[in-house]
């Protein structure tokens, strides 16, 4: 079945079949012609794949992402930003990227993090002179720390796949490797505004504004401490954690910022129902693809190969990054994390690799493959908003490229980044 069901996946995606579908087709594929199993396995290991509690947390954040996307929130957020950086030269650009880190822990998706402010952010870049593409180059690259700042939806999935880790030690971990992204991107940008002269933003306002416009932040970043607050000294678990951001969530937008209306409510549902029967559905489609290399052992024969080859850990590491960049090229990260995670998990875990460094490397890995084509993802979403062709934002790109491949190597050479918070704190 196997040797059926990866040229079925790959002609597929050439086809320019979704993800899901190609995965769900391919399934299909191997089982009619490379075994006797009744085609009706597909649709139960679809199901049985989302038949899972933790799992629940992933539409309730969607949920709280969409309500909390506001545009009060949002302005909050890229009003903070711009004060504490906007001031410097590249001062937008510094802004648009620190607003995705800090809008990364409400919405934990890289997506999100493109199509709320990174939006808004291009369309200030252009008007304060900078290069359309190079507004959405950059923000292809800032919204890369969505799934690495907690709360993370690629996390909670993981989790799922290895159970040597937990929800609440990820989020810990993906912390300082968030912040290093984010201040590399910000070398970047600083460099490139350098050297084409992109003039500074407004002047730095004085203290006692920038207090201020952070008070009036503060409600929106609070969701973060208490995501990772709450399942950090164990009041609540990570489903729990996500219920509870919504009614935060709802609380903030109609009490403290007063821009959500109960009218509003049945169209952000809506989005969120939509968004979440996406990911779902990639969800269920990976379970069935990943049940087919289970039956034919492949994860059992590739882990034993492998560890016989007697691979230094940092070889192991290094290997495990060409292999997922290269699978980043064609899969998203959800598909890629229930199919990969089961096979290389157990592999680093015998090497002696921490599970939480392993686990930041293979997230990372594989958000990067959002911002390079053919498939990246990122790309399509942030080429919609500026209007401009994809191949004219990859030109924009190589900065950023240079960048997040320095921040790989760091994540990967450097396991304290990953381990030392999850450790510090507990878990």
């Amino acid at each position: 079945m196997a040797e059926i069901l990866f040229p079925a996946l790959f002609i597929l995606l050439a086809l320019g079949l979704p993800v899901a579908f190609a995965m769900a087709i391919a399934v299909f594929v191997a089982l009619s012609f490379g075994s006797n199993y009744p085609h009706l396995v597909v649709v139960k290991e679809m199901f049985s794949g989302l038949d899972s509690f933790p799992l629940l947390a992933v539409p309730f954040f969607i949920l709280a992402a969409e309500i909390m996307t506001g545009g009060a929130v949002t302005l909050a957020i890229l009003r903070l930003a711009q004060s504490l950086v906007g001031h410097m030269r590249g001062g937008l650009g510094h802004a648009n990227v620190v607003s995705s880190a800090m809008f990364a822990g409400i919405s934990g998706s890289a997506l999100a993090d493109a199509a709320g402010p990174g939006t808004m952010m291009i369309r200030m870049m252009e008007k304060g002179g900078y290069d359309r593409a190079y507004a959405g180059a950059l923000t292809i690259a800032s919204s890369v720390v969505g799934p690495i700042i907690p709360p993370s939806i690629t996390m909670i999935i993981y989790a799922m796949q290895d159970q040597s880790v937990s929800v609440g030690s990820l989020f810990m971990a993906g912390v300082l490797p968030g912040l290093l992204i984010t201040a590399l991107v910000l070398i970047a940008n600083a460099r490139v505004s350098h050297v084409r002269g992109y003039s500074t933003g407004a002047p730095m306002p004085p203290f006692n504004e920038i207090a201020r416009i952070a008070f009036y932040a503060l409600p929106a970043l609070l969701l973060i401490l208490l995501i990772v607050g709450g399942i950090r000294f164990g009041i609540f678990t990570p489903t729990e954690a996500s219920v509870i951001a919504v009614f935060y969530a709802l609380f903030v937008g109609m009490f403290i910022y007063r821009s959500l209306r109960i009218r509003d409510l049945p169209d952000i549902i809506l989005r969120a129902a939509l968004t979440s029967g996406a990911v779902l559905l990639i969800l269920g489609a990976a379970r069935a693809f990943a049940w087919i290399l289970v039956i034919e052992s492949l994860p059992q024969y590739l882990a034993q190969t492998i560890i016989a080859w007697d691979l230094a850990p940092i070889v192991f590491l290094l290997c495990v990054n060409v292999l997922l960049l290269a699978f980043g090229l064609f899969m998203d990260p959800l598909p890629g994390v229930i199919i990969l995670v089961p096979i290389l998990a157990p592999i680093s875990l015998a090497l002696g690799i921490d599970p939480n460094h392993f686990a930041i490397v293979v997230i990372f890995n594989l958000t990067l493959g959002l911002t390079t084509p053919p498939v990246g993802s990122l790309i399509f979403v942030v080429s919609s908003t500026v209007q401009l062709k994809p191949s004219v934002l990859i030109r924009e790109m190589p900065p950023f490229f240079l960048a997040l491949a320095a921040a790989l190597l760091l994540i990967t050479f450097i396991p304290f980044l990953s381990t030392w918070l999850p450790n510090v704190s507990g878990f």
